[in-house]
């Protein structure tokens, strides 16, 4: 089996995404840090941190990936529905912290976490130099559901989402993704293949032509931040 690239602390470079390991499907390189540069150089290559409290800092390129154009985005009936109910209010950039402990939260209890304390840090470190955001699902006070991620350029990396009532994540997700198709985004990073994002309308792409689409959409001017809906984003096309 060829050894694992591990990753300089002084250095910034990765290895080619194509020596990514068969097995684990997409394991790339250890070590490193999660210093905004990394993580920004990580992303504009197709690589991401994926790793717990067990292990070193393990970074990630898969293949196939899983990804939304935000115009295909599927909306099914019940979700039609609880978006003409108008229950719940939509922000942007207005909870990061608590969505991403709400994240990682879940996830613990569920299965272990992956949201390290180190990696909650990095990515609000890079939430308030203006590269994270987060999309949050209130019922009056009280935060329902949310996601968060990065953008670069006209590309958005899905991180974690999470619902407390039924759906809010999905209804974060489709929020997002007809906000950023009004922002002419190109596409949503959903990362690995999983049946939920299949029915919210992504599909899997090959490495080659995700490594495509980052070299024509991630080096663009990122929108300034805060992020913020336009009114109605959920009700109008």
């Amino acid at each position: 089996m060829t050894a694992i690239t591990w990753l300089s602390p002084n250095k910034l470079d990765f290895p080619p995404v194509e020596q990514a390991f068969d097995d684990p499907p997409g394991l790339l390189a250890a070590g490193g840090d999660l210093r905004p540069e990394r993580l920004l150089a990580a992303y504009a290559r197709g690589i991401f941190p994926w790793y717990d409290d067990n292990s070193p800092i393990l970074w990630w390129s898969p293949d196939p990936r899983m990804v939304l154009t935000p115009s295909a985005v599927h909306v099914s009936r019940s979700l039609a529905k609880l978006i003409r109910q108008d229950r719940y209010r939509v922000t942007m950039d207005t909870a990061f912290t608590e969505v991403i402990s709400r994240c990682a939260g879940l996830r613990a209890e569920r299965e272990g976490t992956w949201i390290t304390e180190d990696m909650h840090a990095a990515y609000a470190q890079l939430h308030q130099l203006g590269h994270a955001h987060s999309v949050e699902i209130w019922q009056d006070d009280a935060l329902l559901g949310g996601l968060y991620g990065v953008a670069m350029g006209k590309l958005f990396f899905g991180e974690s989402m999470f619902s407390l009532a039924p759906n809010t994540s999905k209804l974060a997700l489709v929020a997002l993704a007809r906000q950023l198709q009004r922002w002419d985004f190109a596409m949503i990073d959903c990362q690995m293949p999983t049946d939920h994002l299949h029915s919210l309308g992504a599909r899997e792409m090959s490495r080659a032509d995700f490594q495509a689409v980052l070299r024509q959409w991630v080096a663009g001017e990122s929108r300034e931040s805060p992020w913020q809906f336009d009114m109605n984003v959920l009700k109008k096309h």
